[in-house]
């Protein structure tokens, strides 16, 4: 059945500023990654000194990057060259999960209409010096980001009045169905931070129902690993542990969640202002929960998984 022209035209529209979206923020990422080019490794390979300094770091990085994906692909190429040892990188990856949500934060306050200024700001940083314009740009993506996200927002207004994307939507409120929603978008879009986003925008317009947009979030910290995953399909078998580890984590915390999604949900509902913040900190109390779980055998898992004199090991025998 063809899609009268309106509906076709709101698709494009959506899909034309989710797509500046994600090149937004991918370009914020890489932006940033340029100014901390040297220090950012230096930094994570810091993180070997103690567990909550890594996971510290790992959150503060994923909350400025943007990405939890950029971070956790850097994190296997830490490992995989030596410079991070594999309990510490652990200990990164449950701090990178914690940093994601800040997204969702910035998104639930409704934030997005600064965009502009930024971009305006950003732009005019780049006339200036050089050590000046590369901060420029990273300011002009950040603006960039909630500029494209206020259009993401508008173009889903006409979705209020679509039966069929109502109801469709409306099946995310099964717990395991919203879970597996959640996985397949970030699969997709290779981006927690977007899918969080996104769901806490349908909540704001009124399109998804907050219940359903939690279990969408839980769902998507599963599928942010595919990320780490691929990036360490040509890298040493310690990259790929790292990588592994970061799924059990995820899928761990998923599935002790499932039973109690719709219990989880009433809460942050009953404990967050607007519904948007509801599901922001849902998002955040599921990743912090997962942290603190995994964040106390980090140290017994290097040993276990990464004994000490096998080879790579050089940077795995640093306390944590």
């Amino acid at each position: 059945m063809s899609l009268p022209f309106s509906q076709l035209q709101t698709a494009v529209l959506m899909l034309s500023a989710l797509l500046l979206f994600l090149y937004g923020l991918e370009q914020f990422s890489k932006e940033l990654q340029v100014i901390g080019r040297d220090r950012l490794p230096r930094w994570l390979g810091l993180a070997t000194r103690n567990r909550l300094g890594g996971f510290t770091l790992g959150a503060v990085v994923t909350a400025v990057v943007q990405s939890s994906s950029a971070v956790s692909a850097l994190v296997v190429a830490l490992v995989n060259s030596g410079t991070l040892s594999f309990a510490a990188s652990l200990a990164v990856l449950l701090g990178a999960k914690v940093g994601t949500t800040s997204t969702a934060w910035l998104v639930s306050y409704e934030l997005t209409h600064i965009g502009p200024y930024l971009i305006v700001l950003g732009g005019l940083l780049t006339l200036l010096p050089f050590s000046i314009r590369v901060v420029g740009r990273a300011v002009f993506y950040f603006g960039f980001i909630f500029f494209a996200l206020d259009l993401v927002s508008d173009s889903l207004e006409p979705l209020r009045q679509s039966p069929w994307v109502l109801e469709w939507l409306a099946r995310a409120q099964e717990p395991w169905l919203g879970v597996l929603m959640g996985v397949l978008m970030t699969v997709v879009l290779q981006s927690s931070s977007v899918v969080s986003g996104l769901a806490i925008v349908l909540v704001q317009q009124g399109v998804l129902d907050p219940l359903g947009a939690v279990a969408v979030v839980v769902g998507a910290s599963l599928g942010t690993t595919a990320t780490g995953l691929i990036a360490s399909i040509p890298m040493d078998r310690f990259a790929r542990r790292t990588a592994q580890m970061n799924l059990l984590f995820n899928a761990v915390g998923v599935v002790l969640m499932l039973p109690f999604i719709t219990a989880f949900g009433a809460w942050a509902l009953a404990v967050g202002g607007s519904a948007g913040q509801a599901v922001a900190l849902a998002n955040l109390a599921f990743n912090l929960g997962v942290a603190v779980l995994f964040l106390p055998f980090t140290g017994w898992m290097g040993r276990r998984f990464c004994p000490a004199g096998e080879p790579s090991a050089s940077a795995q025998n640093a306390p944590v």
